[in-house]
């Protein structure tokens, strides 16, 4: 059965480009190979993310990102039964400011000031 899981966090450092592209990479890869596929955004001291797969997949991804040091205060938004993917195509979409891109992440959805709000309620609604 598919589900989504949505989640917000602090992190526990500033996150630099490099910083975030290693994240990103390991989420991937992790995703990948669980099945999981969603979407990260990063407002510079917060995390929102949406994740979809199998429960199975998603039980085992939330038990790794509570003992994940990058980030604390971690709190469930939500988590429901899917029809489908939102994020099909992607292992890990990221969101963020455009300065913290400066390694050209594939994937990436740049995102400003102004409208990061909205992209974080479009994620949690």
């Amino acid at each position: 059965m598919l589900e989504r899981l949505v989640y917000r966090s602090k992190a526990t450092d500033d996150m630099s480009s490099l910083m975030l592209f290693n994240l990103l990479a390991q989420a991937r890869q992790k995703n990948g190979a669980l099945n999981i596929t969603g979407h990260l955004i990063y407002d510079g001291e917060y995390f929102t993310q949406w994740v979809e797969g199998p429960a199975e997949s998603l039980d085992a991804l939330w038990t790794s990102l509570l003992k994940d040091d990058r980030h604390c205060e971690v709190m469930l938004i939500s988590r429901t039964p899917a029809e489908e993917r939102r994020f099909a195509f992607w292992t890990m979409a990221f969101s963020s400011y455009s300065s913290l891109n400066s390694y050209n992440m594939p994937g990436f959805f740049p995102i400003d000031r102004e409208n990061v709000s909205e992209q974080i309620r479009k994620l949690t609604d």
